[in-house]
């Protein structure tokens, strides 16, 4: 076992973790956040994105003991101070961009990175980034909507495919 200290939601957290446990499994399993989802094992569906030091990381890729030191953010660390939704959860909720909710947290951490990034990506630029995430029910349209609404562009032009 070894010692991990992290900030986890603006959280100091402590804790022993195994050698081979991974960060998705310290957050879900030793600190009950479990926004942050198992989809495939494989790193390919995107439902356990986070963001360590502020950059995107899919938590099942990562070691926990490789997050000694580092500020992790989680789907439930990104409400406003107040506890309403901020403006992506907001979109993706005003703009039906999820069905059974199960890729949804790490759709809106890769949200939140690509518009970090790009705060006005193109369609395109959106469809691109969400290569990473897979989602069996929504087609991704209402998603792509969802997120160009919280860059604050129109979605009128935003094209079905």
């Amino acid at each position: 076992m070894t010692e991990v200290t992290m900030t986890v939601n603006g959280k100091s957290v402590r804790r022993a973790v195994r050698g081979n446990e991974l960060l998705v499994e310290f957050l879900r399993e030793q600190l009950r956040l479990t926004g942050t989802h198992v989809g495939c094992d494989t790193s390919q569906c995107g439902a356990c994105c986070v963001h360590v030091n502020g950059e995107l990381v899919k938590a099942c890729s990562m070691f926990a003991a490789e997050a000694e030191g580092a500020e992790v953010t989680t789907i439930e660390g990104v409400a406003n101070a107040d506890g309403s939704l901020n403006v992506i959860q907001q979109a993706f909720q005003d703009h039906h961009g999820l069905q059974c909710g199960f890729c949804t947290p790490g759709m809106v951490m890769s949200a939140a990175s690509l518009l970090k990034e790009n705060p006005k990506p193109t369609e395109a630029e959106v469809r691109h980034w969400l290569q990473g995430n897979i989602c069996r029910c929504t087609g991704y349209h209402n998603i792509v909507k969802a997120i160009m609404a919280a860059s604050g562009q129109d979605v009128a032009t935003v094209a079905a495919e």
